[in-house]
């Protein structure tokens, strides 16, 4: 059990949450949930002890998983021993016996050696390295890695080791901070597994819907300056809150009609003979004096892409035995498809596997080494770059507004506005400096230049990666709808589900087009698994 008692946090004048009392009770999951910058990480930060509350306080079960960020910090450590240390008891435990075990033996030692051996035992030490290789295994670490330090082995999988550390040892609470970000599907699947039977407290966040879906029990929002919880996953309470918002809604609109009604009749009789019944009517509009409604942050950007009226032919894109390396490395060896007007393809595969190569050399900023790309009678492609930093220069001083402007020839002023209150830049947000944008800013404003500029393909390398769950909702929508060709890469089975008709999958043996939709993939893999 975790509990909140009178949390308030705020920076300046912006109140992120005020003199919340909350409760978050064993054998339930929690997904922590409201739009970029609404304080989610904030408040896991302070349940972590990580950050100060303005004011309140929080009190935590004696054991608590945390996923840690700070990769650093165990650079110099064996892949085991990160794990083990998830139990810090135990790890406490097994240093101080290895220290004793160099230092002259007295009756004091021995008395102390027999209790660190009690500690060891009560925590389940004599099997810890085989339980933390288990946790291993499931998230994907290859065998070979687990001996080694953590500096020696790709970025990635030091992240997926961070996790393994926070499941380790049986936390009686779990904190996961966008614990999916450096997973593949088979590794999110296991995740999912571990949770299910998981029976302590958890909180996360995440931006992946479907995970979201599968693992919560209960979703701990925050909104209206509090935390509300509502029962079921997330779907569930976006149903809640946006009924119960228009409940609310509509009762202030009841009581307004009402009182306009109440207003007439005391405008029309307050001078004369009826004087009881005005003074009853009076009393009447004070009691339905409707509260001002708090302001929510329910808010979704409303995406859509309009393709070039320059029609593409019937193939839009042709990629014959491409291959493109780094150094020594090949990430890409003798790929080939052909794309046709009209596809949808979802790019998925781990980290490190050519995902954004394929997406840089289709956008043709990167070159293959050999092969060829060519494409379609009169293709215009739009491109979304993984990193932002390719399309915008956050080292200039312009305006957010200027930017878009620069998207597309001769465009209006209201053109531009019009979009960008689509993407939730309003008023004085559209001039806002680029340099000084959020990371879920600037991929909306790159959103907003797309929906502005010309084109009948788009190439979008992780686009939802710095978006809220509505943003990525909105985008999904927006590239189903769309009538040109797409190609995206993600890792959020959502997004590739609702878009892709057809799938490229980077294996660990080679890169494969699929024709058919993302759970007709993975159905086929598992089936070929099981064989």
């Amino acid at each position: 059990m975790i509990t909140l008692s009178k949390i308030s946090k705020s920076f300046g004048s912006r109140v992120l949450f005020s003199n919340v009392t909350v409760t978050f009770n064993a054998g339930n999951r929690y997904g922590l949930t409201g739009p970029n910058g609404a304080g989610k990480t904030t408040l896991l930060k302070i349940i972590m002890g990580n950050h100060e509350p303005t004011s309140g306080t929080v009190t935590l079960p004696d054991r608590v998983g945390i996923l840690r960020q700070d990769i650093a910090a165990f650079k110099d450590c064996p892949v085991v021993d990160v794990v083990i240390m998830g139990n810090a008891r135990l790890w406490n435990a097994l240093k101080e016996r290895d220290s004793l075990e160099h230092v002259e033996m007295n009756d004091d030692v021995g008395m102390r050696l027999g209790e660190i051996e009690g500690i060891i035992a009560e925590e389940n030490g004599y099997v810890a390295e085989s339980d933390a290789e288990l946790i291993l295994a499931g998230m994907g670490i290859p065998a070979e890695y687990l001996h080694q330090k953590m500096h020696a082995i790709p970025t990635d999988q030091q992240f997926r080791i961070l996790l393994c550390q926070a499941l380790f040892g049986e936390p009686e609470a779990l904190l996961l901070d966008e614990p999916t970000n450096h997973l593949d599907l088979e590794s999110i699947g296991w995740l999912e597994s571990f949770l299910h039977n998981y029976k302590g407290t958890l909180i996360v966040t995440s931006h992946d819907r479907h995970f979201l879906n599968s693992v919560t029990t209960h979703i701990a929002d925050i909104d209206y300056d509090t935390i509300i919880i509502y029962p079921g996953n997330y779907d569930d309470m976006v149903v809640t809150k946006t009924a119960g918002r228009d409940r609310a809604e509509a009762d202030a609109k009841s009581k307004e009609k009402k009182i306009a009604q109440l207003q007439e009749f005391v405008a029309r009789f307050g001078a004369g003979t009826r004087a009881s019944q005005v003074q009853s009517r009076l009393r009447e509009m004070e009691r339905l004096q409707p509260q001002e409604l708090k302001k929510s942050n329910i808010s979704r950007p409303y995406i859509r892409f309009i393709p070039s009226e320059k029609a593409p032919g019937k193939i839009v894109l042709t990629v014959e035995n491409i291959a493109k390396g780094y150094d020594d490395q090949k990430v890409i060896k003798n790929f080939s498809m052909e794309m046709e007007r009209g596809d949808k393809i979802g790019v998925i595969g781990n980290n490190g596997r050519g995902k954004t190569t394929l997406l840089k050399l289709l956008a043709n900023v990167l070159k293959p080494d050999h092969g060829t790309i060519e494409l379609g009678h009169q293709v215009l492609l739009g491109y979304f770059p993984q990193n932002h930093g390719e399309l915008i220069d956050k080292k200039t001083s312009q305006n957010a507004f200027d930017w878009l402007k620069e998207r597309r020839q001769g465009i209006y002023d209201q053109e531009i506005r019009s979009v960008m209150g689509k993407l939730l830049f309003g008023g004085d947000d559209a001039f806002k400096s680029v340099a000084t944008l959020s990371g879920g800013e600037t991929a909306r404003l790159i959103i907003a230049g797309m929906m502005l500029s010309e084109h009948n393909v788009l190439l979008l390398d992780e686009p939802n990666n710095h978006l809220d769950l509505e943003a990525v909702s909105a985008l999904s929508w927006g590239l189903a709808e769309y009538k040109g060709s797409v190609i995206v890469v993600s890792h959020d089975r959502d997004l590739i589900s609702v878009v892709a008709n057809k799938i490229i999958a980077f294996e660990s043996d080679g890169v494969y087009l699929f024709d058919g939709k993302l759970d007709e993939y993975l159905e086929t893999k598992k089936h070929d698994k099981n064989k």
